[in-house]
């Protein structure tokens, strides 16, 4: 894994993240291109067979966890399903949980080429309010679609030690710096803590709220505190 984003896509306009390739790349990036696991190596180019066989092994795995709980998942059953050798699948993974948090890191990737990157209101050009409503909406859709990979990677303390969380924090800070909100910094968390997965699963399947509920209530937060009109989810 490298420090680059894979090309953003399109962006509706109430901040949702789309499917890839609907949106032209821009120039000029705001916040420091971050690799969601700091420290590790980069990796050699990648040979066009092993990347056709990278993309099969995530979808078919994509497939398999989002009708099963990840954990009940064999590898024997992903290189099945992607129609590929367990020496192949063994060469790149170790093990499912290795492959979930692979497919995590492409989602979150592609949320954060679309705030570097993307239009309005998810990208710059909009206010701090309008930014900030966007990227709840944004990290919603993110958590409703792939729960079961973000409670997988990035629950209790572990969450805090990903890159991604340090981009969603130097983001959010950035936006508070420029609404004037007091002590960004002390705050950024805060915002924040709405997203830990442990929350959001709580509120949808122990507390039974809908998605739309979740994020209008976050959007709401957004709007006391960093002022101004944002988009409705």
């Amino acid at each position: 894994m490298n420090n680059g984003f894979m090309d953003p896509g399109g962006n509706r306009r109430n901040g949702r993240v789309p499917s890839e390739g609907t949106m032209p790349a821009r120039a000029g990036r705001e916040l420091p291109v971050l690799d969601l696991e700091p420290g590790r190596p980069a990796p050699v180019r990648e040979r066009a067979d092993a990347a056709r066989n990278r993309m099969r092994v995530l979808k078919a795995a994509e497939q398999l966890f989002a009708t099963r709980d990840a954990r009940h998942v064999t590898m024997d059953e992903i290189a099945k399903a992607a129609g590929v050798g367990r020496a192949t699948l063994y060469r790149r993974y170790p093990d499912p949980a290795s492959i979930a948090t692979a497919l995590l890191d492409e989602h979150e990737r592609q949320v954060q080429g679309h705030i570097l990157n993307g239009p309005p209101p998810l990208g710059p050009g909009a206010s701090p309010a309008d930014r900030l409503a966007a990227f709840y909406i944004a990290m919603t859709d993110l958590l409703e679609r792939h729960l079961h990979l973000v409670l997988g990677a990035e629950t209790g303390s572990a969450r805090f030690g990903t890159g991604a969380y340090r981009f969603w924090r130097a983001h959010v800070r950035m936006l508070l710096t420029e609404a004037r909100v007091p002590d960004p910094e002390g705050k950024a968390d805060a915002v924040l803590a709405p997203l830990a997965p442990e929350v959001y699963q709580f509120q949808r399947h122990t507390l039974g709220l809908s998605q739309a509920r979740v994020t209008e209530g976050l959007v709401w937060s957004a709007r006391r505190l960093a002022g101004g009109d944002a988009p409705e989810p």
